[in-house]
Parts: C-alpha cells; sequence; structure tokens
C-alpha cells in the first residue's frame, strides 16, 4: 500500500483530481473532490466535513468539521476516469484522532495484532446482483434470460453478462489486484468475483472501493448493482465471504499452518489455528453485530428455502473442513473462511472485531471441539442440542444484545465506538418494527 508516484508526478500523468473517501459506522462512502495541486495540502490538513450531514459518525449539528486525511498508501486510479484518484482517509476532530472512525479503529486493532507478533491477512469475496426495475417499477434481474431455478455457474447467463464482467476483471486487474475468477452465482442475476489476498487493511480498502466500481459501472449501462444482504425473499442472498489467517510478522510464515506438517492432521491447522478457531465461536453471536450488520441479514441466514434449494448461509455456531454448511470453513491448508458475512458488511469494523475474537481465543487457547461433518443445514435443534451447539443470531436485536455484554469486543474496539454503535443499530431496528410492509398490508388488509 504504497504510493509510488508524487502529485506532481501524478498530475504529469494525467490525473487531475483525488476522490478523498471515508466510511461511516453502518458502511457508507463519503467523499469530497479536490483537485489534485492540493492534495500535498490535503494530506497535511484534510478535507472538512459536516460530520452530522455525511451519516452516523458520532457528531451533531453544532460539531466542528470532522476532518478527513488521506492515507497516500491506499490510492486508487479510478479505471473508468483515469484523471481521478482515490484515497481512503483516516477521521480528525480539531487536531485528534476520531473514536468513531471504523478505519482508525481497524487500524488500532490491527497494530494490537502486530505488537503480538502477528500480521492479519484477508481475502474478501463479494457477491452482488446486477438489476433494473421492470414495467411496473419492481427491481428484476437485469438478465430477463436469467430466470433457471439453479443458476449457479450457468455458462450463458456469463456470456450474457460478458462485457459488465470483463470491463470489471479488467478495471481491477490495472489495479493490480490479481482477479482469479468471477462467476454467476446461486441467484438470478447474481454474481462473485475474487482477488488475491493481502493484508487486512488493504482488503477492507479494496472492498470499499470495489463496491464504488462496481455501482459506477453498473449505473453507466443503466443498470443498479447491490450488496444488500437478501434483495429477493426466493432468492439466495449476498454474502462477502472472509478467507483469514495469521501470519508472523517477522519470518512471514502462515501460522495456521502445522510446524510438522499435515500428517495426522487432516485439517492442517496448528494449535494457533485452531484457538483462533475457538475465538470465532465463543464470541460469533456478538460478532454477528458486525459481520450481518443490518435488520436484512437474518432474512439470509434464516431464510427456509431459496428456489436454488440451499440458502448457502450458516445458522449454527459451526467450524468444519471443506463444507459450504458451516460457519467457519477449512477450504485447504493455512486459511479459515468466515461463511456468516454479508455483503452490508463495514469491512473495517467486521475484521477488527474478527481478528480481536481471534486474538482472544489464542490468549485463553479456547479449543473448538471436534469439527462438524455432514450437513448442517439438516440438523434439527434436537440434533444441534444434544452436540451442544448454539445458533447465530435470529435477528438484529439478537445480535446487538450479545455484543451488549461482550467485554473482548468492546475492549478491542472502544467503548465509546460500540455504544455509538449500539445506538444507531437499535435505532435502525426500531424504525424497521415501525414501518408497514407490503407484506403485512397483503395479510391484514382486509383482516375481520
Amino acid at each position: 500500500m504504497t504510493m509510488l508516484q508524487s502529485p506532481d508526478e501524478l498530475i504529469s500523468s494525467g490525473v487531475n483530481y483525488a476522490l478523498i473517501s471515508f466510511v461511516e459506522l453502518n458502511g457508507f462512502s463519503r467523499a469530497k473532490l479536490v483537485p489534485m495541486s492540493v492534495l500535498s495540502s490535503v494530506k497535511e490538513h484534510g478535507a472538512g466535513f459536516a460530520g452530522f450531514a455525511a451519516g452516523d459518525i458520532g457528531q451533531g449539528p453544532h460539531d466542528p468539521d470532522l476532518v478527513a486525511i488521506p492515507d497516500l498508501g491506499s490510492m486508487q486510479r479510478v479505471p473508468w476516469r483515469e484523471d481521478v484518484c482515490w484515497f481512503a482517509s483516516d477521521l480528525y476532530v480539531e487536531g485528534r484522532s476520531w473514536p468513531y472512525c471504523p478505519r482508525t479503529t481497524a487500524k488500532r486493532v490491527l497494530r494490537m495484532a502486530q505488537e503480538k507478533g502477528y500480521r492479519f491477512m484477508v481475502g474478501m469475496e463479494p457477491e452482488f446482483f446486477l438489476l433494473r426495475k421492470g414495467g411496473d417499477g419492481r427491481l428484476e434481474p437485469a438478465d430477463p434470460l436469467d430466470m433457471e431455478a439453479k443458476p449457479c455457474y450457468n455458462q450463458q447467463s456469463i456470456f450474457r453478462n460478458l462485457d459488465f464482467i470483463t470491463r470489471l476483471v479488467d478495471a481491477m486487474n490495472r489495479l493490480g489486484w490479481g482477479v482469479y475468477q468471477c462467476d454467476h452465482e446461486d441467484a438470478n442475476g447474481q454474481f462473485e468475483i475474487n482477488w488475491a489476498y493481502t493484508e487486512a487493511l488493504e482488503q477492507a480498502d479494496r472492498l470499499t472501493f470495489a463496491r464504488f466500481l462496481i455501482r459506477s459501472l453498473a449505473e453507466e449501462q443503466g443498470l443498479i448493482a447491490t450488496f444488500m444482504p437478501k434483495p429477493f425473499s426466493r432468492l439466495t442472498g449476498n454474502g462477502a465471504h472472509c478467507h483469514v489467517s495469521l501470519w508472523d510478522e517477522k519470518t512471514g510464515r502462515n501460522l495456521f499452518l502445522p510446524e510438522g506438517g499435515a500428517e495426522g492432521n487432516p485439517l492442517a491447522l496448528s494449535d494457533i489455528g485452531r484457538w483462533f478457531i475457538g475465538g470465532l465461536l465463543a464470541h460469533a453471536r456478538a460478532l454477528a453485530a458486525f459481520t450481518t450488520p443490518t435488520v436484512n441479514s437474518y432474512k439470509r441466514l434464516w431464510a427456509s428455502t431459496t428456489d436454488s434449494g440451499a440458502t448457502w448461509a450458516p445458522v449454527y455456531v459451526t467450524y468444519g473442513g471443506n463444507n459450504r454448511t458451516v460457519m467457519l470453513r477449512i477450504p485447504g491448508e493455512g486459511r479459515v473462511e468466515y461463511r456468516a458475512v454479508d455483503g452490508a458488511v463495514n469491512p473495517y469494523l467486521a475484521l477488527a472485531a474478527i481478528v480481536a475474537a481471534g486474538l482472544d481465543g489464542i490468549e485463553r487457547q479456547i479449543d473448538p471441539g471436534p469439527p462438524f461433518a455432514g450437513n448442517a443445514y439438516k440438523l434439527t435443534w434436537a440434533d444441534a442440542s444434544e452436540r451442544g451447539m448454539t445458533v447465530l443470531p435470529r435477528t438484529l436485536k439478537e445480535a446487538l444484545e450479545a455484543l451488549d455484554g461482550d467485554e473482548v469486543l468492546t475492549e478491542a474496539l472502544g467503548p465509546d465506538l460500540v455504544s455509538l454503535y449500539l445506538e444507531v443499530k437499535e435505532r435502525e431496528w426500531r424504525e424497521y418494527h415501525a414501518s408497514v410492509s407490503e407484506w403485512e398490508v397483503e395479510r391484514y388488509l382486509h383482516l375481520g
């Protein structure tokens, strides 16, 4: 994450503007556009925002400016407008680091891991829908021929959307992201793109920019790209699975790999890897407040079924081998896939919480128990109880209650930030229940 060119060199190469961007607590991106000629000044003094107007970031209308200081190492040249560069930023108020800044929080927690000798590596896999508005004004898959009940990996659908997909892959690869695959996912109009894993902060920056990139390319074609966890009740929802591992800060060795090799170790997982998993399992219900952060998220997790026959979302707090029905999947040596992460995730807060939970597992040497084998989707409540399994929260409210009682995550992310986050998300929960849905009108209009 280094800016290889100075502002003057960027101007010489045709870059005229910079987007100074940050993410508020809910994960919405905010930005100001500044001429490249003032970037050096902005790096020193920042770009000022009326914080109250920028979303949930801990400010009222009476507060002084929220100042975004760009991280020059996060620079991404906007592929469809190469006269513009994008920068992730950290937030300050009156010269002091702002405690409610998600990116600053992630940096602080990652620094804690670094001080213990760990480097947290992550690969994120966003899923998204390409949609349009139909004649009745309702959202529908953009491809009218994408109608199969089980459309995953559909070759014809991929090819019909080849212009969009290749533009996306080419754009990311021009940025050096190392895209290695893109596919049609399990729902009609749904796609996934995968790029190379990196250090955690860089990966969070990439996901943030990727959303901007995907939406912008879709808008150019008159389409809507959404990462909403569950936009259609009958279709599989959007995940953003995270592949995580811990590496030795000094030697660069993957610490999830067993030192003695995989012989006699079917999951090829070290003690540190097992303890990290133990921490994720122990804190899973509280982690859900960050990994599945909206009221809509739990309609993805707890969907009874989908047209394709599977939700591809976990319900039980479990881990296992190359098994997509568990919460924590070990698809190969040296990494763990966290499958209870959805498209609405604020990557800075979620990754900070995940590493904090994993480090707690290592510190307390939490044994995750035996891995689960079999189809977790077919488990009954009685089966789960016999195995001593817990379940993920059924609602955002349950997840917030779990977070409120989790001292480890609260201390790691900061009591001030967690308190505000709970306030913001509890307001979301109340607003949701105060709204009247179309389902309610159709069901109860003629009752009595």
